[in-house]
């Protein structure tokens, strides 16, 4: 059953009514395919028109839509033969991020990503997407075998941010998310992150430092969500939709600013409404970004990196 967002109402009504309309003629008696055919375009005209102008904060609706595709969903539709690993080697596994080895497009990679789960049980056994120490310090892993073995690196980005329980604290999720930054920067072999929902402060970055950084098209990317920036701006969290828009936490925004490289278009409606043709399309985004990179050797790769973040500290 389709879930719809509060500014999705209209549009909501209108599929509502064609549902209606298609379970009355089902009996044969009444002929009203043409009216049916008009509504679905009506519903259609309106849906494309609406997300043509979404503002920040509905866009933030959007990222963190229940039915969008999540990392297991791009996994399985763009990486063949996919084996994962588990454990940092030094405490234990986190399974809000998930992370192995397989093939795209036939070229061994090594793929990471932040998986919030669809169901009760997979969204409390991901916790949310939101890693603790151990869950950065397996990336770190998983990237050194990556740069041992020269292999690309595939990053899917989605989350709130990292865990803020007090074990994570206890067990150093500062300095594994630096980390795992620092990993990212150290890589001799290519990487390119995609911003499939959430990007969501140093949770997102910690993965995310990569040569080329990609942004679904109604996905968001911040240092702190809109709801955190109005409690410590306003106290007051009911504020999130001003602390959206003051941000700039959209895909157009930051590629704008240069924080990002490209923005990956998604199908009329979001991702949600048609997961295989946004699966797709992150593919061919990842495919041309690791074609732009492939001549490259190891001390290049290291220098366009560097280059691209200072670039960033020097244009804001």
């Amino acid at each position: 059953m389709r879930s719809y967002l509060d500014f999705e109402r209209p549009v909501a009504e209108l599929e509502a009514k064609v549902e209606e309309l298609r379970e009355l003629g089902q009996d044969g008696a009444v002929a009203i395919s043409d009216d049916i055919a008009r509504l679905e375009a009506k519903a259609a005209a309106a849906l494309k028109e609406l997300y043509a102008a979404l503002t920040p904060w509905q866009k933030a609706m959007v990222a963190r839509h229940p039915q969008r595709p999540h990392f297991v969903d791009y996994c399985a539709g763009l990486i063949a033969d996919f084996t994962p690993l588990a454990g940092d080697r030094a405490f234990g596994e986190d399974e809000a991020i998930v992370g192995g080895f397989g093939r795209f497009r036939g070229e061994a990679v090594c793929v990471i990503g932040q998986e919030k789960g669809h169901s009760t049980e997979t969204r409390i056994r991901h916790n949310f997407g939101m890693a603790r120490p151990e869950g950065y310090r397996k990336a770190i892993r998983l990237m050194e075998l990556a740069d041992r073995f020269e292999l690309p690196v595939l990053s899917f980005v989605d989350t709130a941010g990292a865990y803020p329980g007090i074990e994570a604290e206890e067990r150093g999720q500062a300095e594994a998310i630096a980390r795992s930054t620092e990993a990212c920067l150290g890589l001799g072999s290519p990487n390119v992150a995609v911003v499939i929902g959430e990007g969501g402060s140093g949770g997102a970055i910690a993965i995310a430092t990569a040569n080329k950084v990609l942004m679904l098209e109604h996905a968001i990317y911040s240092v702190i969500s809109p709801e955190g920036a109005a409690s410590i701006l306003w106290r007051d969290s009911a504020r999130a939709q001003d602390a959206a828009t003051s941000m700039k936490i959209t895909a157009q925004d930051l590629l704008r600013l240069g924080v990002i490289d490209a923005i990956v278009p998604e199908p009329s409606g979001g991702a949600h409404r048609d997961p295989q043709a946004a699966i797709m399309a992150a593919g061919e985004a990842v495919a041309g970004a690791l074609r732009e990179l492939s001549n490259m050797g190891p001390a290049e790769i290291r220098d366009h990196r560097a280059a691209k973040f200072l670039e960033i500290g020097r244009k804001l």
